[in-house]
């Protein structure tokens, strides 16, 4: 059964897949931006650009260039950056790391204080710190991401240093494997800043969950048994409430590996966001569709496993 499941949603990954390629690649071609004529400068002859196309492949067919494209891709190959000459995994290799780093600390953060908060407020409901978990949940959520990293950076970084308390480096990226300590000090304002932003939701949804939990026909028996209520709320009732919130993190991990560029570039991390941003930029197709695969890979593998972990979670439910 297991196996027939994910052979299933192997094959549906490898369509979806598929389709946004395939609509990225045509895309870029509907777009007026002209890659070749950008590469060669304003200051180009006709003919210079012509060459440059015709080196790029980029005079040929749009179905040849697409079926060239997949077989490269099926051979793991991402293709060259038509401006650095680059191959594009090797690009994409040097800057995954600090977006995979920002992403998975802040998604620890946000989710430890998005469940922590949101099962606070749900036993307590109706309560003081109820009202005031909801209040603050708002405001995360209004809160955009630009200005609570700038805020961040303003008072625990600027207003540290200038009373003479530099405990917190402004920007740049260290390698998780050259110093530990000094990759967490580099990364603790971009992942409270992302953990600040996204936490809110999960507190909403989280206190939503449990509200509809503990309203169960067996929530109410095993309180009638005299089960102890921290053993209801947390063993009975948190692991079928996580079942949202599980669907809600694999979303938001496999979306944001492409699209934590706002913070990336508000802590100078690089990373994979300002890479599409510069690629989309200068028209450079090879790079874009590397980040699109890696954006939809990453999608489709964190909603394979919020799939399995329903199993975990809720013994009610059966993979088919």
């Amino acid at each position: 059964m297991l196996r027939g499941f994910l052979i299933r949603r192997l094959l549906l990954g490898l369509l979806v897949l598929w389709l946004v390629t395939l609509g990225t690649f045509f895309l870029f071609f509907i777009a007026p931006s002209d890659p070749a004529r950008t590469i060669a400068g304003r200051q180009a002859t006709p003919d210079q650009v012509e060459l440059i196309r015709h080196n790029l492949g980029l005079d040929r067919p749009v179905l040849v260039q697409y079926g060239d494209y997949l077989n490269r891709l099926v051979h793991g190959d991402l293709g060259q950056s038509y401006f650095s000459g680059e191959s594009v995994g090797t690009l994409l290799a040097q800057d995954f790391p600090p977006t995979a780093s920002l992403v998975i600390g802040g998604a620890v953060i946000w989710v430890a204080i998005g469940v922590g908060a949101g099962v606070l407020s749900a036993t307590r409901a109706r309560s003081l710190l109820d009202r005031v978990v909801t209040l603050l949940a708002l405001a995360g959520v209004s809160m955009p991401t630009f200005v609570v990293g700038l805020l961040l950076l303003y008072f625990l970084f600027f207003q540290l240093t200038m009373a003479g308390v530099p405990l917190l480096p402004p920007d740049s990226f260290v390698s998780l494997t050259e110093s530990p300590g000094e990759w967490a000090r580099h990364l603790i304002l971009p992942w409270i800043t992302i953990a600040t932003v996204q936490a809110a939701s999960y507190v909403r949804l989280t206190r939503g969950s449990m509200l509809d939990v503990l309203g169960e026909d067996y929530i109410r028996t095993a309180r009638a048994k005299g089960v102890p209520e921290r053993r209801v709320v947390y063993r009975h009732g948190l692991r079928a409430a996580l079942t949202p919130v599980v669907t809600q993190l694999g979303v938001d991990v496999g979306t944001l590996i492409g699209g934590v560029v706002v913070t990336e570039s508000v802590f100078g991390l690089g990373g994979i966001g300002q890479a599409v941003v510069q690629a989309f930029n200068q028209g450079d197709l090879p790079v874009i569709m590397g980040v699109v695969v890696i954006a939809t890979t990453a999608v489709i593998t964190a909603n394979l496993v919020v799939d399995l972990a329903y199993a975990v979670l809720d013994p009610r439910v059966r993979l088919t």
